[in-house]
């Protein structure tokens, strides 16, 4: 899960991975999170690169430290199902764009993700 390219900053795409998790509930709201330095061995980068991720993400709310126990993902629900709203946004926008290119409208489009819903992919 932790594949990094050049398109953007390593630790912007930790970040997308961490948000993520917290996005699907893998890591719920309320739970800690594995040390900084777990999750800088999990993903092979430096520990200072996963640090700056994490106040990133601690910076917009999703995160919290409490001091000598670690840090947790946020109670907020509301934050979280906002941000799940926004990431289901980017991801209409890119699919409907990628789609128009190849001549397909949204009438085309909505039978298409019904059939891919029903099928569980």
């Amino acid at each position: 899960m932790w594949e990094f390219n050049n398109n953007k900053p390593v630790y912007m795409q930790i970040v997308d991975v961490i948000m993520s998790r917290i996005s699907s509930g893998e890591y719920p709201p309320g739970s800690r999170l594995p040390s900084v330095r777990e999750l800088a061995a999990e993903a092979r980068v430096n520990p200072n690169t996963m640090q700056r991720a994490l106040a990133e993400i601690e910076r917009n709310g999703f995160i919290c430290s409490q001091r000598t126990a670690g840090k947790f993902v946020t109670n907020n629900n509301e934050l979280v199902k906002s941000e799940n709203r926004k990431r289901a946004e980017d991801l209409a926008i890119y699919v409907v764009s990628e789609l128009k290119k190849i001549n397909m409208s949204v009438d085309d489009i909505v039978p298409l993700l019904k059939e891919h819903e029903l099928k569980g992919e």
